[in-house]
């Protein structure tokens, strides 16, 4: 049987479904049919997602002050007095691109989606209190494609797992930001204070310089207006981390790894993380650091946690342990992609 052909922007079109991206939705259904704009969107840099770009680029626009009538659409910028007239959409969205489109053309050339999801942390907060705990000492850990480093300090945030009437509570009392995420099925995540940190340190190609107000306005930009939550989730983790100093090198996260491996105590735990990064990875990369941790094991235990995507649209959490040239797996939890929900597993 001959396959169908792979058609992008249908497939973004059931990610905005799938992700009740109502304004996303009309967007897309009408770029799909838009030569001019989905070559406009087909200018990105190599690896990066079109319609992400675009729809980033048009959103930062709004986000710096553009007061076209497009911004009353935006959930974000107008939630008492938006319109819901999703008619009006594509049109607005159209006419913005065509007054604008020397600078969107400009960022959708040059612009990135190093977005940086703080509400994956309490996903991540579940599995590295399971390593905390069959460890016993403090964690070394090194992040790949941190962004802004929102996810590096994961353990200065307050996560509540609630289902029906219980709330299960993880991570420091006083914390400035609260994460609440639905628990799905009948398990349950280890949960009480933030496991200790002995070391953090992120890897990070295009590493977010949060002194920016430019940066900080992209950053917000690549989150979907829709998402009202996860907007002010972004916009509070973003103080929280004006206070501190990330620890993130720029470079090649796999270039780098070696070094950054060898600097860690060999007795003590490291675990290896990311959160959607290694989906843009090529598939000989995927495997550059899947051979990596093999063989660095045969110097040390390393462990590796990963959040990524699937088709079916869940993440699955996943911990690995690499242990004198072996590698273990163990799925702990299907999660939604931006920690609205998480089913434990193990």
């Amino acid at each position: 049987m001959k396959e169908e052909p792979f058609d992008y922007w249908e497939f973004f079109l059931v990610e905005t479904q799938r992700s009740r991206a109502p304004l996303y939705e009309a967007l897309t259904r009408g770029v799909a049919k838009d030569e001019e704009l989905k070559d406009l969107a087909q200018s990105v840099r190599s690896g990066q997602p079109p319609a992400n770009v675009l729809y980033a680029a048009v959103h930062y626009l709004l986000l710096r002050g553009n007061d076209h009538e497009l911004r009353r659409l935006y959930p974000n910028l107008n939630e008492e007095n938006r319109s819901h007239d999703m008619d009006q959409a594509f049109p607005l969205f159209r006419d913005f691109v065509t007054k604008n489109r020397r600078e969107i053309a400009s960022l959708v050339r040059s612009r990135v989606t190093n977005t940086n999801e703080v509400g994956r942390s309490a996903l991540l907060h579940a599995g590295f209190q399971i390593l905390a705990r069959e460890t016993g000492n403090p964690l070394h850990l090194i992040e790949l494609g941190p962004s802004a480093g929102l996810n590096l300090i994961w353990d200065r945030y307050r996560i509540e797992y609630r289902r029906k009437a219980e709330t299960i509570v993880s991570g420091p009392a006083g914390a400035p930001l609260t994460i609440e995420t639905e628990l799905r099925g009948a398990g349950k995540p280890l949960c009480g204070a933030s496991p200790q940190i002995a070391s953090r340190l992120g890897l990070e190609r295009n590493p977010v310089d949060l002194t920016s107000a430019e940066e900080r306005d992209w950053l917000k930009a690549l989150v979907w207006p829709d998402h009202v939550s996860r907007f002010a989730k972004l916009e509070r983790a973003l103080e929280i981390a004006s206070a501190v100093t990330l620890p993130i090198r720029s470079g090649d996260a796999l270039e780098l790894l070696p070094e950054a491996l060898g600097e860690v105590p060999s007795r003590e735990p490291v675990c290896v993380y990311h959160s959607f990064v290694t989906y843009q990875f090529s598939e000989s990369q995927r495997s550059a650091l899947d051979d990596f941790l093999v063989a660095a094991s045969l110097r040390r235990p390393v462990w590796r946690l990963a959040l990524e995507g699937s088709l079916s649209g869940d993440a699955p959490l996943i911990l690995y342990r690499y242990d004198d040239g072996k590698r273990t797996k163990r799925l702990l939890a299907q999660c939604q992609p931006h920690g609205a929900w998480i089913a434990w597993l193990t």
